[in-house]
C-alpha cells in the first residue's frame, strides 16, 4: 500500500522532472521547426527538380535536356499492329503506324505530319502538378521560421495533394466515349489521312506508353442488332457500338501495343520517395503533439 505522505513529499520533485523534461522536449521540438524541417524541403525540391526535369519540354534555340526517344510498339502474341512513336518530354514528336487489316493481307501506314506534334495530357497534367508543388516548397526560404507544427503539417498535406494528384494522372488513363476518340485532333494528324473505319489512341499507364487501334464496321440500317451506345472507357472491346453523324458503328478489332519509358519509371519512383518524405515528417510532429496535445501543434 502506498505511503500518502511519501507520495505528496515527492510531487515537487516529479514536477520538477516533468519541467526538465517539457524543457528538453520544447528545445527538440524548436530544432525540429528551424532546422529539420528546412532540410526536409530541401531534399522535397531536389527530389521534385529532377522530376521536373524529365517532363521539360524542348526550347527552340537551346540544347534540351531531354532527349528524343523512340520506343518500338508491339506485341510477341500478334503482328497485326506495330509502332514507332518518338517521345521527348510531354510530346509525341512523331508516330510511324503499321496496320494488319482483318481478314486481308493489306498493310495500311500511316505517320504524323511533319508539322504536327502530339502533347500527352497526362504528362502535361503531372509536370503542372510537380510545379504546383515546387511552388509551395519554395515559398517558404531558410530564414522563414516555422511557428507550430501544424503549419508544417498545413504545407505537407498540401504538397502531398499535389504529388498524390501528379501520380495519379500517370497511373490512371483518362476515359473517352468512341465519339470522343473518332473526332479528337489526333485523328487529324497522320498522313495519309485515317479512314474512316480506323481510329487511335495513345496514352499512358503507369510507365507505360500505350498505343491503341481500333477498327470499326459501319452497322447497316436496317440491322436487327440491338444498338446500345458504348459509355466513357480507357480501353474498349470488340463489340462497343457508338453513332457519328448518324451512321453508326461497331467495333470490330481492337488492338493495343505498349512499351515501358525509363524515366517515367524514374518520376513515379520520386514522387513515392516525396510522399514518404512528407509523411516522415508529419510523423515526427505527431510525436511531439503527443505531449502537448492541449497545445494546437
Amino acid at each position: 500500500m502506498l505511503n500518502p505522505q511519501r507520495s505528496l513529499s515527492e510531487l515537487p520533485k516529479m514536477s520538477a522532472a516533468s519541467q526538465v523534461e517539457r524543457a528538453v522536449l520544447e528545445e527538440e521540438f524548436n530544432w525540429l521547426l528551424k532546422e529539420e524541417v528546412h532540410s526536409v524541403l530541401k531534399q522535397l525540391q531536389d527530389v521534385l527538380k529532377e522530376a521536373s526535369r524529365r517532363f521539360s519540354m524542348p526550347t527552340p534555340g537551346l540544347e534540351s535536356q531531354q532527349k528524343q526517344e523512340n520506343f518500338i510498339l508491339g506485341s510477341s502474341t500478334m503482328d497485326q499492329v506495330k509502332g514507332v512513336l518518338t517521345l521527348q518530354g510531354e510530346a509525341l514528336t512523331q508516330a510511324d503506324i503499321n496496320l494488319k487489316v482483318a481478314k486481308s493481307s493489306q498493310v495500311l501506314h500511316f505517320q504524323f505530319r511533319d508539322d504536327k506534334l502530339w502533347k500527352l495530357q497526362q504528362i502535361q497534367d503531372a509536370r503542372n502538378h510537380v510545379n504546383q508543388a515546387l511552388q509551395l516548397l519554395g515559398s517558404h526560404d531558410e530564414s522563414y521560421h516555422f511557428k507550430t507544427g501544424a503549419e508544417v503539417n498545413k504545407l505537407m498535406d498540401a504538397v502531398m495533394l499535389q504529388l498524390t494528384r501528379a501520380r495519379n494522372r500517370l497511373t490512371t488513363p483518362a476515359s473517352m466515349t468512341l465519339p470522343e476518340l473518332a473526332t479528337s485532333g489526333l485523328m487529324k494528324m497522320f498522313t495519309p489521312p485515317m479512314p474512316g473505319d480506323v481510329m487511335v489512341n495513345f496514352y499512358i499507364n503507369l510507365s507505360k506508353l500505350c498505343l491503341t487501334v481500333y477498327q470499326l464496321h459501319v452497322l447497316p440500317t436496317n440491322t436487327m442488332k440491338n444498338f446500345k451506345p458504348a459509355g466513357s472507357s480507357v480501353l474498349h472491346n470488340p463489340g462497343a457500338m457508338f453513332e457519328l453523324n448518324n451512321n453508326r458503328f461497331e467495333v470490330s478489332h481492337v488492338h493495343k501495343v505498349e512499351c515501358v519509358v525509363p524515366w517515367l519509371n524514374d518520376t513515379l519512383v520520386f514522387f513515392t520517395i516525396s510522399l514518404q518524405l512528407c509523411q516522415q515528417l508529419k510523423d515526427k510532429i505527431s510525436v511531439f503533439s503527443s505531449f502537448w496535445n492541449y497545445r494546437p501543434f
